[in-house]
């Protein structure tokens, strides 16, 4: 599996990735792999407020959904409106052209309690 060291982990298979003051969140490699060819991806509304742990949307695949989790506390600031014609940018580039949303923290050092890839590899 392919899990960058730059990126913080949830145990609940979400990666984020900081950019200035926002945080980039969307499924890890392994997630997608488990779920097979996504068909939908449900990302939270922008403006919509999450709490870390709290469900934010939900990723369908040909084989099953799944639920999406906030990784952190804080605002949803932008989607990536270009899933909704192409869900399948989420399984050929987890990291790059299939993230699902963009959050303004609450406080960003939430991220730094998040998993590292070598933690988060672990629990697998």
């Amino acid at each position: 599996m392919n899990h960058p060291s730059d990126l913080k982990y949830a145990a609940t298979h979400e990666w984020v990735k900081i950019e200035g003051d926002l945080v980039i969140t969307g499924i890890s490699d392994h997630a997608q792999d488990a779920l097979g060819d996504l068909v939908y991806v449900e990302a939270p509304e922008v403006g919509r407020h999450l709490t870390a742990g709290e469900q934010a949307g939900v990723v369908e695949s040909v084989k099953t959904a799944s639920d999406i989790h906030a990784p952190i506390s804080g605002e949803v600031v932008e989607v990536n409106s270009e899933l909704e014609d192409d869900p399948d940018f989420v399984n050929d580039a987890p990291y790059g052209k299939g993230w699902i949303y963009k959050i303004k923290p609450d406080n960003m050092a939430d991220v730094e309690k998040l998993l590292s890839n070598t933690e988060y590899e672990a629990g697998l």
